[in-house]
């Protein structure tokens, strides 16, 4: 992957980093989600024709981004770079630095090794699914070899920088921001979950969650999303791809893909927003480089769980709040995927946790000096 200029990215804008190895209202839009899994079928221009968004020249992307300035990069993945533009709200044509709609531009870098068919499918699901925990997005451009889309703009940036990124300019994010921001994400993941969408994400990880002005969480990047499995199927078949640290075992063993394949990514990341700990750091000792395999015997109960929170939340939070967020995080993480919640159930569990921030609870999830496994004695609530 090469870079897009030498300047530095400007990480406390916006990013769309993914610096992560790859491995191999509550709407939808006028369409239904059959259309989405219709789309699947078609080729690539019936899929361009039919998506609702504008269809952009480069020319107009070009303008709107001051011609790929160096200083309008805010961010570089896997996809290409990302460049800050500004469109008039009602034309969406070019329009002077400062005023208008702000957007995000991701360029494709024609060297990429997600190239062509990730930036299609970006554009059948994203152009026909609407939810406010997804990312929207403006349009597209196809001319010549030029392959870009325009998305709004997310003015906080990533979580992942949120949570790993250390400089004076980064503060580190709140106790009741994390909940929040892991709540939006699990509405974003249970609506693609639902009927009738039922699309698996497949690439879940805290570099894809974005965060907007107030710091709402919306779910980005759709390169490697699918359909899920119809009918009898309790899973499709796909090529092993994802970000190690993320991806459920089983999936990477078998390339057998579902629902709960998401979930267990929800998991990690929820152990990232609790411990402040990457999901995969080599600069870490050999035992703790992978945070799943590291802290799994730490979870098992609440005086492990209290040490290992992020130190840097310091009293922000409740002992049971914490205890609470592992609990969730340890039944999405289960090695057996029939035993992981729905992300409908997590929903409600962070739901739950964030109406009762700061409200001490009577009773102690889990007793001092008795050894209990979190699934027995926090259960998830039923769907």
């Amino acid at each position: 992957m090469g870079s897009c200029f030498s300047s530095p990215v400007k990480a406390d804008e916006f990013s769309y980093n993914d610096k992560s190895s790859y491995l191999s209202g509550l709407s939808m839009s006028s369409r239904t989600s059959s259309s989405v899994r219709a789309a699947a079928q078609k080729t690539e221009w019936e899929i361009l024709d039919s998506t609702p968004v504008k269809s952009f020249t480069f020319h107009e992307l070009k303008l709107a981004t001051r011609n790929f300035r160096p200083d309008s990069v805010v961010g570089e993945g896997g996809f290409g770079c990302v460049f800050k533009g500004w469109l008039d709200e009602t034309s969406l044509t070019p329009t002077k630095p400062g005023t208008g709609l702000v957007i995000a531009v991701k360029k494709l870098n024609q060297e990429s090794f997600q190239g062509h068919r990730e930036w299609l499918t970006e554009i059948n699901y994203l152009g026909e699914l609407t939810h406010p925990n997804l990312v929207k997005l403006v349009g597209y451009c196809l001319e010549d070899d030029h392959h870009l889309l325009a998305y709004e703009f997310m003015q906080n940036g990533s979580l992942e920088n949120h949570l790993f990124r250390r400089g004076s300019h980064l503060k580190p994010l709140p106790w009741s921001l994390r909940v929040k921001v892991a709540l939006d994400a699990a509405k974003g993941l249970a609506f693609l979950h639902s009927d009738p969408v039922k699309v698996i994400y497949r690439d879940f990880k805290a570099s894809n969650i974005l965060l907007d002005a107030d710091y709402n969480g919306k779910l980005s990047d759709f390169g490697l999303a699918r359909d899920g499995p119809m009918g009898d199927l309790s899973y499709v078949s796909t090529r092993i791809m994802g970000t190690y640290g993320y991806a459920a075992p089983e999936y990477m063993s078998s390339g057998r893909l579902n629902a709960r394949s998401d979930v267990y990514s929800f998991g990690v990341v929820l152990l990232e927003i609790l411990l402040g700990k990457q999901a995969l750091d080599y600069n870490r000792p050999a035992k703790e480089e992978n945070l799943v395999d590291w802290a799994r015997p730490h979870l098992t109960s609440r005086r492990k769980v209290l040490r290992i929170v992020d130190p840097r939340l310091d009293t922000q939070y409740l002992p049971e709040e914490a205890v609470r967020l592992a609990s969730i995080a340890v039944q999405c993480i289960s090695f057996e995927p029939k035993s992981r919640p729905t992300m409908d159930q997590v929903v409600r569990a962070l739901q739950q946790l964030q109406d009762n921030l700061g409200i001490p609870s009577q009773t102690d999830p889990v007793k001092d000096g008795k050894k209990h496994g979190f699934k027995t004695r926090a259960k998830l609530p039923e769907v």
